[in-house]
């Protein structure tokens, strides 16, 4: 395996875990510290909802960046602005800053990369070369109008999340390419914290990622496909940024425009960009995201398949695909089309009735169902490894200390977080499936029919968790698209097939630990016995 690729897959491995420990338990706070948005008219939640999420992405996104790479000056700058994000993020999370106040971080944030960092753009298309000065205000401007784009964009549940996650896909792919360390690496960690803060904000959301979350992403997005086109490999078609950042800069402009037009305050939020606009022609929340998602792939696709191509191509096919969006927004609304005519009529009532009989015995099936298969995979890939490593061996000690410390002694020792153990350990035992030699070996097709069968108890366990309701939910969507999109990528050229497989089955495992530690009803149980034997196993049969 390529040493970069291995690096990358183990900061995701690393930034998913953080991500997911992290958010439920601010979750839990949430309402003491402030951090909640409460409904309101331009708002299509009815209920409060803690607004936890950017912390948990930034701190899982920026530990395994600040483990492994170089701090250059430029690194530092993006480091720091992203904890001024944050900062701000978080404040305005808590007491609603008025947009100077959010303009006065975003412009420190960005400053300090242009200016210190020495990151702008030298050349614009159809325009020409641009000198010092001029570049660098032009690249202050508009990486300070991406950050605005992706917190605009995040006013559905997974929709900024969704959206970040496939373009930081398509700039991974094509920085590996390129040979850039820094951008892929930083690529794969900031998607290892979305993957953790999808887990809990997929329709109907647990948790909002709040400004602090929306603003770190605009931010690394826009740092990272300058870096990429003017400084990792510049013989990139300039234009290929907007189709890595996609759907985010037509809406934020559209919706200035119409604002311009409508003699409104520029900034002031309203219900014009295009997700409500979808919902106003009866689209439900979840197929307002997919049409959404569906659209943003279609970009980022063309970004990967055609990355050295004119600029005047890319641009007409953004342009093209924006102006396919918006006819349909504009004719759709001129002449009254409803998607789902009775959308604003269902009462609560008939909503109830839609919710499938026995759901909660269906549920504690499946959950007992996952149990068991979890607890398998990790006694079985334990016992099956062979030529452990000391590193992996000093790992696999570490966590069985840690784990029998948490399961003796409870709540005594809170410091040691069971969900993080639990996460990081099911991590290795995927890690030695794949890159250790087994004792006996397992065919592709009892592997690939584990991972199914789980996969489809997770999906079943996710809905019947939610209202008790089954509904192909956008994150199901976002999981096939992503799927999807790695196979493309694979026959496009990333030859590492095995490290594309690893990090779906981390996916899975990640979210079939969680599905086990909500149901758990005692610590001690069939999968926390499991999988401590298994790190005892790796241990110990390492030191023979």
């Amino acid at each position: 395996m390529d040493t970069n690729i291995e690096i990358g897959l183990l900061m995701m491995i690393i930034a998913i875990p953080i991500s997911m420990a992290i958010i439920p338990l601010l979750a839990k706070y949430a309402s003491i510290i402030g951090m909640i948005d409460k409904p309101d008219p331009r708002k299509v939640h009815t209920k409060p909802v803690p607004r936890v999420g950017g912390p948990g992405i930034v701190i899982g996104s920026l530990i395994p960046v600040s483990i492994w790479l170089n701090f250059d000056s430029l690194f530092i700058t993006y480091l720091a602005g992203s904890l001024i994000l944050l900062t701000f993020g978080i404040w305005d999370d808590i007491k609603q800053l008025g947009h100077y106040a959010k303009f006065i971080g975003q412009f420190s944030a960005v400053i300090l990369v242009v200016y210190l960092g020495g990151l702008y753009v030298s050349y614009i298309p159809f325009i020409g070369e641009l000198n010092e000065t001029a570049g660098k205000i032009f690249t202050v401007i508009s990486m300070v109008g991406v950050i605005n784009a992706l917190n605009h964009s995040d006013g559905l549940d997974g929709l900024a999340g969704g959206e970040s996650l496939m373009s930081l896909s398509a700039i991974a792919y094509i920085s590996y390419l390129s040979n850039d360390t820094t951008i892929f690496l930083i690529s794969l960690a900031t998607m290892g914290g979305i993957f953790g803060f999808l887990r809990f904000n997929s329709h109907p959301a647990h948790v909002f990622m709040g400004d602090g979350g929306s603003q770190f992403l605009g931010f690394t997005l826009a740092f990272l496909v300058i870096h990429l086109t003017q400084i990792s490999n510049p013989a990139l078609s300039p234009s290929i940024t907007i189709l890595l950042i996609g759907l985010p800069i037509i809406d934020i402009l559209a919706v200035f425009y119409q604002r311009i037009k409508g003699k409104m305050n520029w900034f002031r939020a309203t219900k014009n960009h295009v997700h409500h606009r979808l919902l106003d022609l009866g689209f439900h929340h979840y197929e307002s995201v997919i049409i959404i998602y569906s659209i943003q792939a279609v970009l980022v696709l063309c970004a990967v398949t055609f990355p050295y191509e004119s600029d005047l191509v890319l641009l007409l096919i953004y342009i093209g695909t924006s102006v396919v969006l918006f006819s349909f927004l504009v004719i759709a609304k001129s002449k009254g089309w409803r998607i789902h005519k009775d959308f604003d009529n269902i009462s609560k009532t008939s909503k109830k009735n839609r919710n499938i009989e026995y759901s909660e015995s269906i549920l504690k099936y499946i959950s007992s169902s996952v149990f068991v298969l979890l607890s398998f995979f990790t006694l079985s890939t334990s016992l099956n490894a062979r030529d452990i490593s000391d590193d992996l061996q000093l790992t696999a000690g570490i966590l069985f200390l840690l784990l029998i410390t948490r399961l003796i002694f409870a709540y005594k020792v809170w410091f040691i977080y069971l969900r993080l153990t639990i996460y990081v350990s099911v991590a290795l035992c995927a890690y030695l499936l794949n890159f250790t030699s087994p004792g006996y070996v397992l065919s592709s097709f009892s592997i690939y029919t584990f991972y199914s069968i789980l996969t489809v108890f997770v999906m079943i366990a996710i809905r019947y968790s939610k209202n008790n309701q089954f509904e192909f939910n956008p994150l199901d969507y976002l999981f096939l698209l992503t799927v999807g999109i790695l196979i493309f990528v694979s026959k496009q050229g990333f030859e590492d097939v095995l490290m594309i497989s690893l990090a779906i089955q981390l996916v899975i495992l990640f979210y079939a630990s969680e599905i086990v530690i909500k149901q758990m009803k005692n610590r001690v149980n069939i999968f926390t016995v499991s999988l401590l034997a298994s790190l005892g196993i790796v241990f110990f049969k390492s030191a023979i």
